[in-house]
């Protein structure tokens, strides 16, 4: 898909995953390359380019220095014009990392955050380009911003 945007898409397992999987629609006609926590997603998205990462989060910190390095290869060589995450810990780093690169960043807080936003999400949304959360009530003007919802 030459000339088509570079799209890098993050997530970690279980819920975060299925909602990247809700919202794949969106990215139709660009050139998608997904990154996520368990190599089994792999099938989920058959024909796409595909990278398993460490899962990492504030309970494993050990685990950071792998997942940091495979997203950095995984970013080099990927070169996307736009990261789009629904988190958590693995999509909070590659979207800080990807920002430093001069990649667009957006960052879609899990719809189970009915009260309030994740703690991932407040730490990665006001570093993202674009801070979303899927509950209206949830939206202020400086962000998060409600555009819908997966659901």
């Amino acid at each position: 898909m030459s000339g088509a945007p570079r799209i890098l898409a993050v997530a970690s397992g279980g819920g975060h995953w299925t909602e990247l999987m809700r919202i794949r629609e969106a990215f139709e006609g660009c050139d998608v390359a997904y990154v996520s926590v368990k190599d089994m997603y792999r099938d989920d998205v058959a024909g796409h380019r595909f990278y398993a990462i460490p899962d990492v989060s504030r309970l494993h910190k050990w685990k950071i220095v792998a997942t940091v390095a495979r997203l950095a290869w995984i970013l080099l060589r990927e070169r996307p014009g736009v990261l789009v995450t629904t988190g958590s810990a693995p999509g909070m780093l590659a979207l800080r990392m990807a920002r430093l690169l001069g990649v667009r960043t957006v960052w879609i807080d899990s719809v189970a955050n009915i009260e309030e936003m994740s703690l991932s999400g407040l730490k990665a949304g006001r570093a993202a380009h674009l801070w979303l959360t899927q509950w209206s009530h949830l939206a202020k003007p400086d962000g998060p911003h409600y555009r819908g919802s997966v659901l």
